[in-house]
């Protein structure tokens, strides 16, 4: 019987790098720009170094993945408890630095692993947005529609900042201005003006 092969740390500084490499590669020229060979490049290292923290590719894939995905639920549910739930949602919803969830779901079409557990992490991170979200809007006392529940509208804040992030990404801004204004109004009739400007 075979010993388990060795592995770096997770906390490893080196395996840190190789993590901020690939991501790095996968946001300034998309997913199929990474590799064992081009990370290890990028990172200055030895290919085998790479290996030896993940064992493939889709390891190293499902890594970025997890960090990237840990930070940025932390860091919504911490902005969602702030004086303006509405506006901090389209704000995130509509950011182009989601283009690294855009990335992961064109990977996701060829790799199974990376489908699972985007699909696992997508559950997880709109459930803690929603619980955040209805949380604070009962704390303010915001009354939405009735037919406008939470999950409603979380759905439709994420479905158009994302349709409009990925059109303008791609040179497209037909009627974005319209849907823009009708954001806006409906920010302004529950919340005002915005608080930083």
């Amino acid at each position: 019987m075979t010993a388990p092969r060795r592995m770096g740390t997770e906390n490893s500084k080196t395996r840190q790098v190789l993590l901020d490499a690939a991501e790095r590669l996968m946001l300034e020229e998309g997913y199929a720009a990474v590799g064992i060979r081009r990370v290890a490049r990028e990172a200055d290292v030895a290919p085998a170094l790479v290996l030896y923290y993940f064992r493939s590719l889709d390891d190293l894939f499902l890594a970025v993945l997890r960090r990237r995905g840990d930070a940025e639920v932390e860091r919504v549910v911490r902005l969602l408890d702030g004086p303006q739930p509405l506006r901090t949602l389209w704000r995130v919803a509509s950011h182009p630095g989601n283009a690294l969830t855009t990335e992961f779901a064109a990977l996701a079409n060829h790799r199974k692993a990376i489908r699972a557990e985007l699909a696992a992490r997508a559950e997880h991170y709109r459930e803690a947005q929603l619980e955040a979200l209805t949380r604070r809007l009962a704390e303010a006392g915001t009354a939405l529609p009735p037919e406008v529940s939470p999950a409603v509208l979380l759905m439709l804040t994420n479905a158009l900042g994302r349709i409009l992030m990925m059109e303008s990404a791609m040179g497209m801004t037909t009627r974005h201005a319209e849907a823009l204004e009708f954001v806006e109004r409906f920010l302004q009739r529950y919340e005002g003006a915005a608080a930083d400007g």
